[in-house]
């Protein structure tokens, strides 16, 4: 059985435990190694990401904590009953998710904040091992293009067929719904790609999605 989440040591993707090491260096007091799961007990709504940031989960150890982009989406998943407590910016502030699992598609921090397609498809393993294991998830939300796609390569399906582009939904061959939102990321909300009001537009229709 595949583990749902990278040995600490991993070494699967060359390039990024070399990045890793020098982070270690760095950084001696960041987390540094391949970013776990996070989840409530038993998710209906899965958040789906594309890497940790070198000062956000690379340093927690917690998927998206401590960077901009958590900022927004702690916010918007307690605003919207996902989470509850404040969240800190620290993996240890408290903060729970209810009915919520938030993962990445690669679990180490990447150079430039960019996964090679090659390393996405190495730590595809661990993310079908996530699905598999968090089989009772009734809504997905996809935060941007390459996790998106990186998602779709765990179904049998085209992925043209299942276009990405914010708010879009889908329904996966395994009855699952699919919700897919631009990243919230600092760049894509100081250039109004994304606003706080469109991010919580797609937690409230994955709520109501729960519900049909």
């Amino acid at each position: 059985m595949v583990a749902t989440d990278p040995a600490p040591n991993c070494s699967k993707c060359p390039r990024l435990k070399s990045f890793r090491k020098q982070a270690q260096k760095k950084y001696p007091d960041f987390f540094n190694a391949p970013v776990p799961n996070w989840a409530a007990a038993r998710p209906r709504v899965m958040v789906v990401g594309m890497a940790p940031g070198m000062k956000g989960a690379n340093r927690t150890g917690r998927p998206f904590t401590g960077d901009f982009a958590g900022d927004l989406l702690f916010q918007t998943l307690i605003r919207q009953g996902f989470a509850a407590g404040t969240y800190g910016h620290d993996a240890q502030d408290g903060l729970s998710l209810i009915d919520c699992a938030i993962v990445n598609v690669v679990r180490c921090v990447p150079p430039q904040n960019k996964p090679t397609a090659q390393e996405v498809n190495n730590c595809r393993r661990y993310l079908q091992a996530t699905l598999k294991h968090f089989s009772e998830v009734e809504v997905f939300v996809t935060l941007g293009g390459i996790a998106h796609n990186a998602f779709l390569s765990c179904f049998d399906v085209r992925k043209r067929d299942y276009p990405f582009g914010h708010g879009i939904k889908h329904e996966l061959p395994t009855g699952q719904r699919l919700l897919a939102s631009y990243h919230c990321s600092r760049y894509n909300v100081n250039t109004n790609v994304l606003t706080p009001e469109m991010f919580d537009e797609i937690f409230r229709r994955a709520r109501q999605l729960l519900s049909d």
